[in-house]
């Protein structure tokens, strides 16, 4: 545990919708995030970490990898666009820039939210992973119950997962 302390862990967000992005564009920057952005609000008040960044993508497999990587923080966290509808690519997006997946917190996901919403929770493709350079990247569903849900498993896990990604332990 103590490599664990000694990291001063940083996190982005990245917001994935068609909608949003229709309406204001690609944004950058923690104080451009919009109002209706619920998840991204209550992601940043429930993370341990501080939140330094925050990007607004549309659903499109090239906007949302390039925010993946111009971001330096050591978490990355994409709300949204983790379902099976056809507009629904961070999955696809994401899985390509990865070294390693951390197939534990998919299915631990599933399993609480299960225990919330039924069988429904198997149609969610929420993952975890290592990005090429380290870094540690978490896709989440952009419900408000997945987000809270996702920040207590994020906040349980991710300085554990960092350390071990940077090789620290």
């Amino acid at each position: 545990m103590e490599h664990e302390a000694e990291i001063d862990v940083k996190a982005t967000i990245v917001s994935v919708s068609t909608s949003k992005n229709e309406k204001y564009g690609n944004l950058r920057g923690i104080n451009f995030i919009p109002e209706e952005d619920e998840s991204s609000r209550i992601l940043i008040e429930e993370l341990k970490f501080e939140v330094v960044d925050y990007y607004l993508v549309g659903d499109d497999e090239y906007s949302i990898a390039k925010a993946v990587l111009q971001t330096d923080s050591e978490i990355v966290i994409l709300v949204g666009g983790t379902g099976i509808t056809p507009k629904d690519v961070t999955v696809e997006a994401v899985k390509p820039l990865l070294k390693k997946e951390i197939t534990g917190f998919g299915e631990v996901f599933r399993y609480e939210s299960y225990k919330e919403v039924g069988i429904r929770a198997v149609l969610s493709r929420a993952f975890a992973g290592v990005l090429k350079d380290g870094r540690v990247v978490f896709c989440l569903p952009g419900s408000k119950n997945a987000v809270k849900l996702g920040a207590r498993l994020i906040n349980e896990m991710a300085l554990h997962a960092v350390s071990h990604a940077l090789g620290l332990k």
